[in-house]
């Protein structure tokens, strides 16, 4: 018993590496211009299928193919912003509509890939990460790219802890968290700065679909899977990153704690149920401050 529940703790911890990485581009989004853009779940499979076709199709290195695959799907993020968004914004300041539009552009960039390349699953190559196990003790083991990922997410994340602690425009993110108008105010160039988060949010859902492509498999509705993300980034509280971290790692536990305790098939039965329950106890998570308009 107690070696399966360590197991679940590691499986569980591994996944929620994984969910902070897509809840913490959600976070900043949100911590910016107030609504969640659940176009995230598109840029997680674009991020999955460039590294996939950088690796099979063009033969690059996987350094290359994750690089490639990270700036593609940042770069289809800030367009998303710039195209779709941004005339909104423009228009009105009800973020309703930033919301209804994140979800067809979502739609939008899943029907192209099962349009142009099919809708059939396809896996990244076995040697793309070491796929040994490591025996820990008594039975209990640990994948490497369970570990690969969890790093890489304690990486990516400590990178952009830094970046917002050390850096002007990391200030400048900080600032337009509080009020984004005044920071324009103040010389803040509003639209490089959203452009900037945009981008940011795409490379780490990039990042995510990688290694969610790895653990499971690649197909156009992968993104889907960014819905729990959310409703991590949800319980920590929209617009707090270590809200979206803690979230993300209690959702992680959660799932493969009731996957080996009780059975897999309840795993979405006890996430939403938190959600539900976070909702009802602290509306704003954790970590979350209190806003009128909370789409």
């Amino acid at each position: 018993m107690l070696n399966t529940f360590i197991q679940q703790v590691i499986n569980g911890l591994s996944l929620g590496s994984v969910y902070a990485l897509i809840a913490v581009g959600y976070s900043l989004v949100y911590s910016i211009l107030l609504f969640s853009n659940f176009a995230h779940g598109g840029f997680l499979v674009i991020g999955g299928y460039a590294c996939y076709f950088l690796l099979t199709r063009l033969g690059y290195g996987v350094a290359v193919s994750m690089a490639g695959a990270l700036i593609a799907s940042g770069i289809a993020a800030i367009l998303t912003e710039r195209l779709a968004y941004k005339p909104i914004r423009e228009r009105t300041p009800i973020t309703l509509y930033l919301l209804i539009a994140s979800m067809g552009v979502n739609i939008i960039i899943e029907n192209l890939f099962v349009v142009t390349i099919g809708g059939r699953i396809r896996a990244l190559p076995q040697d793309t990460f070491p796929t040994g196990v490591i025996e820990l003790f008594n039975g209990v083991t640990v994948s490497m790219s369970d570990i690969i990922s969890l790093l890489a997410a304690i990486i990516f994340l400590s990178l952009l802890e830094l970046f917002l602690s050390r850096t002007r425009w990391g200030l400048a993110i900080r600032a337009a968290a509080c009020d984004l108008k005044t920071a324009g105010l103040m010389g803040v160039n509003t639209t490089l700065l959203i452009a900037l988060v945009f981008f940011m949010a795409g490379l780490l859902a990039a990042v995510g679909g990688i290694f969610l492509s790895v653990r499971y498999s690649l197909y156009p509705q992968l993104g889907a899977i960014t819905t729990k993300a959310f409703v991590a980034a949800v319980i920590g509280g929209l617009g707090s990153l270590p809200g979206a971290v803690l979230g993300s790692l209690i959702l992680g536990l959660a799932e493969m704690l009731t996957a080996g305790f009780i059975s897999s098939q309840m795993r979405d039965l006890v996430v939403y149920s938190l959600l539900v329950i976070m909702l009802l106890i602290k509306p704003a998570g954790f970590f979350g401050r209190r806003v009128l308009d909370k789409i």
